[in-house]
Parts: C-alpha cells; structure tokens; sequence
C-alpha cells in the first residue's frame, strides 16, 4: 500500500469554513470512502485517496514552481489519470485551468494560450514529440510539466518526478465561489473560439444537480470516452466523482473496446454520440459481450434517429436520456427523460434542469408563449462569469437579463422543442427552413450514416438548401435518388436545391458538425452550377 492509498481525517486547509470549491468536493467524498475505486484507465486503478493525495501533491508542485492564485495554466494532454489529477489539481491551487483541445490547428492553439495570458503549460510527451508543438511550447516565456518522457524544453519538468518531491498535504489557498475556476475555449463550430469563464460554484453546483437527475449513486460505474478538455466529459466525470461513482476513462471511442469495458466492468451509465451507439450495436461481435449492467445511457451533441434509438432500446440498453447544455451555461441544461423519448418523436429537447430556468424569447426581449418560436434562454447559478476579455459579447450575450444560447425553439406542453441554431435557419424564398428538419429527414434513409444542411449564396432564392450526406459503410444509393426521398416527405420549399455525397464532414473533437467549413467551402456551388448550365 503506498502512503497516497489511505487518507482518513485529513483536515481541510484552515480557511475553508463556508465555501464551496471544486478542489473541496474531491477532498469531502475521498475523506467518506477513501478505498472505493474513483478512476480506471487500462490496467491501472486510482482509489479516492489515492486521488485525492495526489490532486494536493500537484497543487503543491503548481505553487511551489512560482505560480499564485489566478495565474493560468494550459492543458494539452488526452484522457488519462495523470489529466485528471492535473485538472484538479490546478483548481486546488487557486490556480485557472485552460484545457485545449489537443485537435486543433497550431494557429488556434497559439491563439487561446495568447489569449488566455496563460503562464504554465502541462503536455502530454507524444505532443511534444511534435516538432511545431515542440517549438511553440519551447519558445514562450514560463515554464511547465511533461507528463511522460523525457522531452524536456527549457523550464520544464516531468509531471511525476514534480508530484512525487511533494506533500500530499492540501495548500492553504483563500478560494472565493465565484472565483473563475477555469477558461474553456468555445469548440470552433463558428471560428475564432471565445474564451468562456465558469466559477467553482457553477461547476460544483451543476455536479450536483446532474447527479441528482441522473440518479447517481457510489454503486454506479461510468464510462468517459469522450475528451475532458470538452465541457460535457469534464461535467460528467465531476458529476461522477460528486456522487461517490467509479468512471472508466478511455483515450478514444473504439466500439470493441468500450463493449469490453461494459462488460468487464460492468458499466451501468454511458454518455456518449448517437454515432457511438451505432457502432456498438451493429458490431459483429456485440452479441459476445455482456451488457446487461446498463442501466442508463445518455446522448447528446447530435440527433438520435428513431430507428435506432427504439433498436437501442430493446435490444441494447432499457433507458435512454437526451441532454442538452453549453460551454457558457454548464451543463446540463435541458433533459428529455427515458419515460418520453418515444412518446414524442422529434426534435424535443425536454423539460429545464432543477437547476435552471429557461424560457423562449422574441428578438425584443419578450418572452413567448406555447407554439410561439424564439431564442431559448436561460437563468442559473451556472451561467459562466462572461467571455474573458470579451466584454461586448458578454453583454450581447446577457441581453435582457438572460443568458442567450443562440438556439431556436418552442413550448410543446410543458416540453422544449429545438428548432434550429439560429445562425443556422436558412432563409429561402421568403421562407424559413430549419436545417435541422432536413437533416432528420435524411437521417431516416437507411444508407444515410450522417448529413448536414446549410444555406449557400444563391442569385434568386437568396440562400439555397443544400444537404450533405455519408452514406453508411456499404451503402450505395445516388444523390437523385436522395433528392426525390427529400421531395417524399418535405414541402417544396423545404426541399435541398443540392444533395451531395462526401466521404465526410468537418467535424469538432467532440462530434460537432462545422457548418461554417461547409459554407465556405462550397460558398460558390451554385454560382459555379449556373455557369455550367450558362
């Protein structure tokens, strides 16, 4: 047993009477079941205590390097246990986490540390085995942890050999609730990403609440494929630990592997894509693997289409859960339980969290009432702090005294419905066409694996409805013949003016569509279409 295995009555640093940190909830349910299992990464096993021990041991070695409460520190690493510790251990310090998603291009990623003024880089090895990465790490004023190996630029020093110098003694570090815990850089759906502040209250208190509308408890056992650097694994993995769970992590989806995991750890929640779900069920070795233990599996990100959703059902997991959140109101938000998920089929999004309270809203600040469509709001205590040094778009952002999520939907008794992004209603003719209806539409041909519709330039309808599609593996069918599928079950106004097959979309690390690729790419389709026809 090592001396990080057991911590029982461990005090709290002296300051810590009346607050409410992210470090701190760690530390309380550590001190309850120290020797319950908290994390699994391949072969290795963190319990508790061991967690929490070294989440201290990192705070120290922060501070003892020369940082002070408020300073930022970037992370670039993939899922591990030593992520996970570096998260938390940037929070126990008072320090504010930047994570960066490890997928971006280089220009971006210098932009958000830039940016974000930050002072402290903590990379995994194989990053720094990048010659690009290498010198922008390399060449930047501050120093840094690299976790693994030995490629050490100047300033830094191996994340291990740094914990292991230090006590596992939590710092005594003065954290106000409001605090900024840390910066998550908007995923790029629309550009330059914006820097979005949440507090240790917002992040503790959505841990919470999603706990309890999930039904969390010590029993369960969790999965975390998707990466902690997006703000939907981090909530779920803190919601995980607030309830005393055990998560296994994983560096990548791979469907053999996570049915390995459901079945050899018995896994009873999974959050996940529909594209995932998909993978798993239609695997060929499904039928061998144990999946008996779920209890609850949760998606979110993208649409599930009906078909494979009541699939899904019977044959893979009893319950499903859509949810719904975003970077600038941490989620969740919005849940749309088990028990309606077949009972209304379409683009609901369900009934507001404990948490928050959300309201559709007309462009003057009037908020609407059953079937009326508007830009759904909403008001919590975890609404972030504000776009760091964005103060404009804060404000366009709290118009009204609510939080603006740029998406569009409606009252259906008592439910939420989404129509679309409003950026992404494409205006044709005079007409409106969410993308998302013919997006739902396509997605119900069988040999249509994904697709995303936007509106492109076009000299007589203004913008024209223009579908792109990925045909399942082994699927053959011809963009007319998906054309005339449209023309079966959307009005003539609705229907693209374009289908086109690719071989994929741009997409986010976490399973977005990047819509704004799309239109730049092709934003002369249809001027190129006329001078063929000319």
């Amino acid at each position: 047993m090592t001396s990080d295995s057991v911590r029982l009555n461990v005090p709290p640093p002296p300051n810590v009477i009346a607050r409410v940190t992210i470090g701190d909830f760690l530390r309380r349910v550590a001190a309850r079941d120290p020797g319950k299992t908290a994390l699994v990464f391949n072969e290795d096993r963190l319990t508790y205590g061991e967690l929490d021990a070294r989440v201290s041991r990192c705070a120290q070695a922060l501070l003892a390097a020369g940082l002070n409460p408020g300073d930022r520190v970037v992370t670039f690493c993939a899922n591990s246990l030593e992520y996970v510790v570096s998260m938390f251990g940037i929070h126990r310090a008072g320090l504010i986490w930047v994570p960066v998603n490890i997928h971006l291009a280089l220009d971006d990623v210098r932009y958000i540390i830039e940016h974000s003024e930050a002072s402290f880089v903590i990379i995994d090895d194989e990053f720094m085995l990048r010659p690009d990465l290498h010198d922008l790490v390399s060449q930047r004023p501050g120093k840094g942890f690299v976790v693994g190996g030995n490629n050490l630029p100047s300033g830094f020093a191996p994340f291990a050999d740094s914990l292991a110098a230090q006590p596992a003694a939590e710092p005594d570090v003065t954290i106000q609730d409001r605090d900024v815990a840390q910066i998550m850089y908007t995923s790029g759906t629309t550009g330059r990403p914006k820097g979005v502040m949440q507090s240790h209250l917002s992040v503790v208190i959505t841990a919470m609440a999603n706990a309890i509308e999930l039904g969390l408890t010590r029993t369960d056992v969790a999965n975390g494929v998707l990466p902690l650097f997006h703000c939907g694994q981090h909530t779920f993995l803190c919601s995980y630990l607030a309830a005393g769970a055990t998560t296994v992590l994983d560096v990548g989806f791979d469907a053999k592997r996570m049915l390995d995991d459901i079945a050899r750890e018995r896994i009873t929640f999974i959050f996940a894509l529909p594209l995932m779900y998909q993978a798993m069920l239609e695997h060929p070795d499904r039928g061998v693997y144990d999946t008996s233990s779920l209890r609850l599996c949760l998606y979110a990100m993208a649409p599930m289409p009906e078909s494979l959703l009541r699939r899904l059902i019977d044959t893979f997991c009893p319950q499903f859960m859509l949810a719904s959140g975003q970077t600038e109101m941490y989620p969740l938000t919005v849940y749309f339980r088990p028990e309606e998920q077949l009972k209304r089929i379409g683009p609901y999004w369900g009934a507001p969290s404990i948490l928050d309270d959300t309201a559709v809203m007309d462009d003057n600040g009037r908020l609407l009432g059953e079937g009326e469509i508007g830009e759904i709001v909403h008001r919590g205590p975890n609404v972030m702090e504000g776009y760091y040094k964005n103060p404009e778009a804060t404000a366009e952002a709290r118009a009204f005294g609510w939080h603006h999520t740029g998406d569009l939907g409606m009252w259906d008794k008592g439910l939420l419905v989404f129509k679309d992004r409003k950026k992404d209603m494409i205006k044709t003719g005079g007409e409106n066409v969410p993308s998302v209806k013919v997006e739902s539409t396509l997605l119900r041909h069988p040999a249509v694996a994904n697709v995303a519709t936007v509106g492109l330039p076009h000299e007589y309808w203004t913008e024209a409805v223009t579908a792109f599609v990925v045909l399942k593996p082994e699927q053959s069918v011809s963009e007319g013949e998906l054309l005339a599928f449209c023309k079966q079950h959307l009005a003539g106004f609705e229907t693209p003016k374009v289908v086109r097959i690719v071989d994929a979309l741009p997409m986010t690390a976490t399973g977005k569509i990047q819509k704004h690729v799309l239109r730049h790419e092709y934003q002369d389709l249809y001027k190129k279409e006329a001078a063929k026809a000319g």
